[in-house]
C-alpha cells in the first residue's frame, strides 16, 4: 500500500498532466484528447454504470461527457480538478438521461456481468463478497451511490463530491452517513467494516 506522501505526489503529477492535456484539447489537439480519453473513460465507465445501468445509456452518457469536454475544454477554468469537472458532467448526463426514460427498467443481470475493463481472469475471480458488496450498493437512492462511488472508487473528498453534485458539503456528508448506515445494514457481519 502506498504512503498518504506517495499517493498525494502522484495525485499533483496527475493533476498537473490533467492541466496540461485539457489546455491541449482546449487548442484542438487530438492526441492530447484521445491520452485523456484512454486515463478516464474506465472510471467515467464505472461511474456511469453505477448510475443509469443501462449498457447504451451509460454509452451515451460517457460519449456525451467526453464530448463537451473536447468542445468545452477550454471553458474549464482551473477553480477544481479535472476529474471533479468531468464528473459533475458526467452526473449531470446520467441525471438528464435518467429523466427522459418514460419507466425505470431495472437491470437484474447486472450484478451477473463483469466490470466492464476487467479481464477475464479478474472477472472470474470475483468473490462472492463482491456480488454482497454489488446488491448493497444497486439498493441505495441515485445521490447515496454516487457519493459512496466517488468517495470509495474515485477518491473524491466532499468538496469535490458537493461540486459534482451541485450541492452544499454538509447535503454531501448527510448522504454519506445515510449511505454507510444503510450498507451497514444490509451487509451485516464482517463486510459491514469495509463501510
Amino acid at each position: 500500500m502506498r504512503s498518504l506522501a506517495a499517493r498525494s505526489n502522484a495525485a499533483e503529477r496527475r493533476h498537473v498532466h490533467d492541466l496540461q492535456l485539457i489546455a491541449r484539447i482546449s487548442d484542438g489537439d487530438v492526441a492530447a484528447f484521445e491520452e485523456l480519453y484512454r486515463a478516464y473513460h474506465p472510471g467515467m465507465t464505472r461511474f456511469v454504470a453505477n448510475l443509469v445501468r443501462r449498457p447504451t445509456m451509460i454509452a451515451e452518457v460517457v460519449n456525451d461527457t467526453m464530448m463537451v469536454v473536447w468542445e468545452k475544454g477550454g471553458s474549464f477554468n482551473g477553480a477544481s480538478k479535472l476529474s471533479t469537472w468531468m464528473f459533475a458532467i458526467a452526473y449531470r448526463k446520467a441525471m438528464r438521461a435518467l429523466r427522459r426514460l418514460d419507466e425505470a427498467v431495472e437491470d437484474t443481470q447486472s450484478d451477473k456481468r463483469p466490470a466492464l475493463d476487467l479481464t477475464p481472469e479478474e472477472a472470474s475471480t470475483q468473490s462472492r463478497s463482491s456480488m454482497l458488496l454489488a446488491d448493497a450498493m444497486a439498493s441505495l437512492s441515485d445521490d447515496h451511490r454516487t457519493v459512496v462511488t466517488l468517495t470509495y472508487f474515485h477518491e473524491m473528498d466532499y468538496r469535490e463530491i458537493a461540486g459534482v453534485m451541485g450541492c452544499p458539503v454538509d447535503t454531501v456528508k448527510t448522504r454519506m452517513f445515510h449511505a454507510r448506515r444503510h450498507l451497514r445494514r444490509i451487509l451485516g457481519g464482517e463486510l459491514a467494516d469495509w463501510v
